[in-house]
């Protein structure tokens, strides 16, 4: 991959978007490979956890190539958004835990694919919104829904429909962003959360993630179904009974991913 580079560090697999000089925009060809990057490292049982991140000290990504949007028809800028929302939509519905490391500028379709990520971390520079209307369209890779989600509909649409950058802090305070931490603190606090989730139970860790992120889009009654139809495939697990046997016997578990 030209855009894009991997890194497995025992187990916990770094994703950067590597393009620095043009502050990591998303043009096709690099939201293509991220896309490649969590197919290959859906079926990777050695990855147990993600951390996407942008290359360079200035931004996570700083929004979409301008020059490639500049040229969108009716027809191709539907195309391009439905590309988008699929590679994003993978994240977001990926069975290991993803990281964002929000290190710099994530505006745009930079804020969109942190809101695809399951936890986003932020640097003390780091600069989140997305600016759409500012150059006369909306947030195409899912911003829209996921902010609304996030946030609720007043807020969401307050920034999405003034385009206002927000700072680390602010995000924090109002839910966009889990932590703000120094930027030389950033990827190491990444690592740290990423190893202790890694010595959870796997099966767990995804079905808690599938339970979340599929529930939250259910009414509730339905959400609570799939949440016990969860637990109780859980109930045949060597690894819930390794679990279970480790605290009764106050021991560290280890767990077997089956």
């Amino acid at each position: 991959m030209d855009n894009v580079r991997t890194e497995n560090k025992d187990g916990i697999l770094i994703i950067t978007i590597d393009r620095p000089k043009v502050l990591n925009a998303l043009n096709a060809q690099t939201v293509a490979e991220i896309g490649e990057a969590f197919e290959a490292a859906r079926d990777d049982a050695s990855v147990k956890c993600v951390i996407l991140t942008g290359g360079g000290e200035k931004a996570f990504v700083a929004g979409a190539d301008i020059n490639e949007l500049a040229q969108m028809t009716p027809i191709t800028g539907k195309a391009t958004a439905e590309k988008g929302q699929r590679v994003f939509r993978a994240i977001e519905r990926f069975p290991k835990p993803v990281i964002a490391a929000v290190n710099g500028f994530a505006l745009g379709g930079g804020c969109e694919l942190a809101l695809a990520c399951h936890m986003r971390i932020a640097s003390e520079n780091a600069k989140l919104g997305l600016p759409e209307v500012t150059l006369g369209i909306i947030p195409g890779y899912g911003g829209t829904q996921r902010m609304a989600r996030l946030l609720g509909k007043g807020k969401a649409l307050e920034l999405i429909l003034t385009g206002d950058r927000i700072g680390a802090e602010e995000a924090e305070r109002i839910g966009l962003v889990n932590k703000v931490v120094p930027a030389d603190q950033l990827m190491a606090t990444c690592e740290e959360l990423a190893r202790k989730i890694a010595t959870r139970g796997p099966l767990a860790v995804s079905a808690a993630i599938e339970a979340v992120m599929s529930g939250s889009e259910m009414p509730f009654d339905e959400g609570q179904t799939l949440e016990a139809t969860l637990f109780g495939l859980l109930a045949s697990t060597e690894d819930m009974k390794e679990g279970m046997g480790a605290f009764l016997e106050k021991r560290t578990a280890e767990f077997k991913n089956r």
